[in-house]
């Protein structure tokens, strides 16, 4: 469907995805071996970004953002658009292989950019699933929280552990182990044993009083 390739932005995602596109055989040119005339250019820039990028774009290629939030119409005065979200934290210490498994959002407004977001996805090694633009901001609160506030509880676990003078390390594959299960529910809140969740408040409440709103937070909206 392409051939070559800018990306703009050699970020955690950009340096992804331009890897991955070479290891596809495509054509990438990203910073000083930048391509002038690419079928494709991709901008892995920063959210707030996106918009005055775009604009500096010469008109003609395609043009597609990876962002997750932002609509399509950041990418004006581009009427050849589309975007593809991989839907997977990615980290500079891995290589293309990071996107294998993952998906990818793909939010187009034409059947032909349609084709070729699904393409781009499919290329990058992503499930693509479609997303409305409309939709954007909802799905990536919903992608933040499962990612970034895994971060947060982990961290504010780990912090319960080494006070309570336990390896916090140690919660690692039970996080894994839940995972695996599908999410099922343990614990006392799934038996209702509201006096262990009772006797969780009283020792945060003396011992890491800056914790018990979040763990009441999290203990009602699990509650059955």
């Amino acid at each position: 469907m392409f051939e070559s390739v800018r990306v703009i932005g050699m970020g955690r995602a950009g340096s992804t995805i331009a890897g991955r596109l070479r290891e596809r055989g495509l054509e990438v040119g990203t910073g000083k071996d930048t391509i002038a005339d690419a079928d494709l250019v991709i901008l892995a820039v920063p959210d707030s970004a996106i918009k005055e990028v775009a604009q500096a774009v010469p008109i003609g290629p395609w043009v597609a953002h990876v962002s997750g939030a932002t609509s399509l119409s950041a990418l004006d005065p581009h009427q050849r658009r589309f975007s593809v979200h991989p839907l997977q934290t990615l980290s500079r210490d891995r290589g293309p292989e990071q996107l294998d498994g993952a998906w990818g959002a793909v939010t187009a407004g034409s059947p032909a950019a349609h084709d070729r977001a699904t393409w781009l996805a499919a290329t990058l090694g992503l499930e693509p699933f479609d997303l409305a633009d409309a939709d954007k901001p909802l799905y990536h609160a919903g992608a933040a929280m499962a990612s970034n506030f895994l971060v947060t509880l982990y961290r504010t676990a780990a912090g319960l552990l080494e006070t309570s003078h336990a390896p916090p390390e140690a919660l690692v594959p039970l996080m894994r182990r839940t995972i695996e299960n599908g999410f099922a529910l343990t614990g006392p809140i799934a038996r209702g044993d509201w006096s262990t969740v009772e006797a969780h408040l009283h020792a945060l409440r003396e011992r890491a009083p800056e914790v018990e709103p979040l763990y009441r937070a999290l203990a009602e909206a699990t509650r059955p």
